[in-house]
C-alpha cells in the first residue's frame, strides 16, 4: 500500500513538474485539480440539474443567451485571429511543427497565451449545458453533447500544460473556425421563433464539423508517420479521439438528416 501511495504522488508530482514553466503560472494550468473539480460540478450539474428543473418552469434567458452567444463569436474571432496570423507570421510549417518553448514575442506572447485562452474557452462553453438545462432543453444534452465538452476541458488542459502551440495551433485554429459560425448560428437561435426560417443551414454546420475532423485526424495521422519533433503521443491521443468524436458525430448526421428525413417521408 505505501508503495502505491509513494508511486501515486511520484507520478502527481511528475505532472505537476513536467509541464511548460512558461504556462504553468497561469491561471488553472500549473495542477489538475481545478479542471478536475470544475468536471465534477460540470457532471453534478448534467446528473442533477434536470431533477431539480423538474418542478419549475423553463428561463427563456433570451437576453442572456444573445450576449453569450455573441460573445463567444467575438472570441472564436479573436482566436482564430491569433492563431493564423501568429503561425503565418512565425513561418509554422501546416504539415510538421515543433513547439516554440522560447519566451520570444511570437512562442510566448502570442501562440502559447491564444492556446491558454483556447482552453479558458472550453472552460466557459460548460455554460452551453447549463443554458439547455435550465432551459429544460434535456433532449439538447445528448452523450455526445456531454462527453465533447467534457473531454475538450482535460485534452486543451494537458496541451497547455505541456505543449503549448506546435502542432496544436492547427487544431485550435479549425475549431476557432468553426465555432465562429456555430455561435453564430446559436446566437440567431435564441433570437426566438421568428428566425427559424434563417436558419436552414445547420445541417451544413454539421458537415462542417465532420470536415474539420477529417482534417485534425490527416494532420496528426501525417506527422506519426513522418519525422517531427512533436510529441508521438500527442499525436496519437489526438488522431484516437478525433476518430471518436467522426463516430458520434457521423451517428448524430444520420440519426437527424438521413434517418429523420426519411421519417418524415412515409
Amino acid at each position: 500500500m505505501a508503495s502505491t501511495w509513494q508511486k501515486t504522488q511520484e507520478f502527481y508530482n511528475w505532472v505537476l513538474e513536467s509541464g511548460d514553466p512558461r504556462t504553468d503560472p497561469w491561471p488553472l494550468v500549473y495542477s489538475p485539480l481545478p479542471v478536475t473539480l470544475i468536471l465534477a460540478s460540470y457532471l453534478l450539474v448534467v446528473a442533477l440539474g434536470p431533477f431539480f428543473m423538474r418542478q419549475q418552469r423553463p428561463l427563456e434567458l433570451r437576453g442572456l443567451l444573445v450576449a453569450y452567444n455573441l460573445a463567444m463569436m467575438a472570441l472564436s474571432c479573436y482566436m482564430f485571429y491569433e492563431f493564423l496570423v501568429t503561425s503565418v507570421l512565425g513561418n509554422y510549417s501546416y504539415l510538421c511543427q515543433p513547439v516554440d518553448y522560447s519566451r520570444s514575442e511570437l512562442g510566448m506572447r502570442q501562440m502559447a497565451k491564444v492556446c491558454w485562452w483556447f482552453f479558458f474557452s472550453k472552460v466557459i462553453e460548460l455554460l452551453d449545458t447549463v443554458f439547455f438545462i435550465l432551459r429544460k432543453k434535456q433532449e439538447q444534452v445528448t452523450f455526445l453533447h456531454v462527453y465533447h465538452h467534457g473531454t475538450m476541458l482535460f485534452n486543451w488542459w494537458s496541451g497547455v500544460k505541456y505543449v503549448p502551440g506546435g502542432q496544436a495551433f492547427f487544431i485550435g485554429m479549425l475549431n476557432s473556425f468553426v465555432h465562429i459560425f456555430m455561435y453564430g448560428y446559436y446566437a440567431l437561435a435564441s433570437l426566438g421563433p421568428r428566425m427559424h426560417r434563417y436558419l436552414w443551414w445547420k445541417r451544413y454546420l454539421t458537415i462542417m464539423q465532420l470536415c474539420q475532423f477529417v482534417a485534425i485526424a490527416a494532420h496528426s495521422s501525417y506527422n506519426l508517420f513522418t519525422e517531427c519533433p512533436f510529441p508521438d503521443g500527442f499525436n496519437t491521443a489526438v488522431f484516437l479521439y478525433i476518430l471518436s468524436l467522426m463516430a458520434l458525430f457521423l451517428h448524430f448526421y444520420y440519426r437527424t438528416y438521413i434517418r429523420g428525413k426519411q421519417k418524415k417521408l412515409t
